[in-house]
């Protein structure tokens, strides 16, 4: 199938067309999946970005492995893959903290400004960010990670942590008033005034 059809197939078919051979969809959905999969890993992992390779690899080797038994309509490649990789990540946090199950810190994205000061102040918030996130709860975290940094929706927060909408808006909001709460007294190191403008 041409390169151009196979852009515009929709996953789905894409998962279909690779479970009867098709190599050139196995690129399509490489192409597609692959930095999404890597960055929110990425993401859970605290910025390892060594270990999020390692789960990207495994996250789409077993994407491979379920295709041939895919059944469309009944879940989105996409969310499945959402939902593999964080149980991926929470397997190998628990492994690397003996035991306990807890997301690690998050990063902001690098700041492209050229002025040193601002590099600085960049990468302090990220510093607080980070120590704020880990202070939540799982579920809360999951719930801030794919609302406020990744920019998903509520319905899709909700297919990717198997929980309603409302529950999503739940997490997300008590995650946002906590790290409000942990940040606040960080104001100088944020760079934030009084009202809550960045300066």
């Amino acid at each position: 199938m041409p390169f151009d059809t196979m852009n515009s197939c929709d996953d789905d078919a894409l998962l279909a067309q690779y479970a009867q051979g098709q190599p050139e969809a196995a690129r399509e959905l490489n192409r597609r999946f692959t930095p999404l999969v890597f960055a929110h890993a990425c993401r859970l992992l605290g910025g390892d970005r060594a270990e999020a390779e390692d789960i990207t690899q495994e996250a789409m080797l077993r994407l491979w492995r379920a295709a041939p038994g895919w059944r469309a309509g009944e879940a989105k490649p996409r969310t499945w893959l959402y939902k593999v990789t964080a149980n991926l990540c929470i397997d190998r946090l628990r492994k690397r903290r003996g035991g306990m199950a807890d997301i690690d810190d998050i990063a902001e994205p690098a700041d492209d400004a050229p002025s040193v000061e601002r590099k600085m102040q960049m990468s302090e918030r990220a510093a607080a960010l980070q120590n704020a996130l880990q202070q939540l709860p799982d579920r809360q975290r999951q719930a801030v990670v794919l609302r406020h940094i990744e920019g998903h929706t509520n319905p899709e927060i909700a297919d990717i942590m198997d929980i309603g909408v409302r529950a999503v808006e739940s997490l997300t909001a008590r995650g946002k008033r906590a790290l409000e709460t942990l940040l606040i007294g960080q104001k100088d190191v944020l760079g934030i005034d009084g009202e809550g403008d960045q300066r």
